[in-house]
């Protein structure tokens, strides 16, 4: 399993550890992934998905999961996020 945000694409960056002395040695900076559950209400059911706090916040400022993946860009989505959107946007559509 990859260290990278399913929603916003937040991955692993590298950069330099320095010390007091200025010696840099190359260090991770990992993101902060949580494991959460979901509510999708287009599609009633729950949905599991590996993000980071920083997603998981714009997902509660844009209303919930189907705005901020409908606002989403696909680019930034994985695939499981993708494939999501894909089945909201088609419950939207055959509910009007």
């Amino acid at each position: 399993m990859s260290r990278r945000c399913e929603l916003s694409g937040k991955a692993v960056m590298s950069g330099n550890n320095v010390s007091h002395a200025n010696r840099k040695t190359r260090r991770r900076f990992l993101p902060n992934l949580c494991q959460v559950t979901l509510i999708s209400d287009a599609l009633g059911r729950q949905v599991s998905l590996r993000v980071s706090a920083h997603a998981l916040r714009s997902v509660e400022h844009n209303g919930g999961l189907d705005p901020f993946l409908l606002k989403a860009r696909d680019a930034q989505l994985s695939a499981r996020a993708l494939k999501l959107k894909r089945q909201i946007e088609k419950a939207q559509t055959a509910a009007a």
